[in-house]
């Protein structure tokens, strides 16, 4: 019995969200870099999982290397193409992981980009001047800044709160987080101040048919979205040194200036979600270059 490629890929993405719990974004990813597989194997009349072989895959990957993409995206790609294969040869569709020697390039890790706390003092005074009585969207802005400057979750949590996700007398959010993980997350008085504002006025006055339990919700009174969420931080981070970036800024940002504060690095983690503390541990390095810079600025004999 031979298996196409297409409807193997179909299944594995059926795998991912069904038994590894992966969200949509992720999911999505998956599927994106192994079509691109797919899409060259059948120039080359390769459209079943009995013709592929691991020459065919790096011929892929060299041919990709060729378009110029940066290697953190080769990587990506060789991972999605590794777990294809592995889930495979799970699946016992395939004797042997086709792709298990596939080595993936090393990416370089940049540092991730930190909003200076004098520029994001300037976006909450601008979003608080926004913020009045009759601009129920102004109040929502505030919010969402604050929370994802707050708790450092991204910004798919942040647009899939629901109301019974706040625990009012501790200040706490319940966040749903990759692989359907929940962790519970503080935040402080600003927030809560934006928060009470925003359920008070602003959600009062868009609240419809379509608003069911979501915390934060359109001028149409839907779920707020993540590209309405990105647009508003992208607008306000444009004219900082920073330059235009997404909400993941504003998560980097917090984790820095938590650690730049002196909270525990396993803290941060339980805080960002991270399931590794090598991944948190990226922000010391931002901290540390932070520090040099100030360094060579400010000393003399620098």
């Amino acid at each position: 019995m031979t298996h196409t490629l297409r409807d193997l890929a179909a299944q594995f993405a059926d795998y991912l969200q069904a038994a590894r719990g992966y969200s949509p974004n992720t999911v999505k990813g998956y599927a994106t870099d192994i079509e691109d597989l797919i899409s060259f194997c059948a120039k080359h009349e390769v459209v079943t999982i009995e013709q592929l072989t691991i020459d065919q895959i790096r011929d892929w990957l060299y041919e990709i290397d060729q378009r110029g993409l940066a290697k953190s995206s080769m990587a990506r790609k060789s991972a999605a193409v590794r777990s294809f294969t592995g889930w495979l040869q799970k699946s016992e569709i395939t004797e042997n992981d086709i792709a298990g020697r596939l080595k993936s390039p090393k990416s370089g890790r940049s540092l991730p980009k930190v909003v200076s706390r004098d520029s994001l003092g300037d976006i909450f005074e601008k979003l608080a001047e926004q913020a009045t009585e009759d601009n129920p969207n102004g109040i929502r802005n505030l919010l969402s800044i604050e929370f994802l400057y707050a708790t450092g979750c991204r910004v798919s949590e942040l647009v899939g709160l629901n109301l019974e996700d706040i625990d009012f007398s501790r200040n706490i959010l319940r966040v749903m987080g990759k692989g359907a993980k929940q962790r519970m997350v503080p935040f402080g008085a600003p927030a809560r101040q934006a928060l009470d504002r925003w359920l008070q006025i602003g959600r009062a006055q868009l609240v419809g048919e379509k608003s069911g339990q979501a915390l934060l919700i359109n001028s149409r009174g839907s779920r707020l979205g993540v590209r309405q969420v990105y647009s508003l931080v992208a607008d306000l981070l444009k004219d900082t040194p920073t330059g235009v970036a997404g909400p993941h800024t504003l998560r980097h940002s917090a984790a820095t200036h938590l650690l730049d504060g002196g909270a525990d690095l396993r803290a941060v983690q339980e805080l960002l979600g991270h399931a590794s503390l090598g991944t948190t541990q990226i922000y010391t390095h931002v901290s540390v270059e932070r520090l040099k810079e100030g360094y060579a600025k400010a000393h003399p004999r620098a």
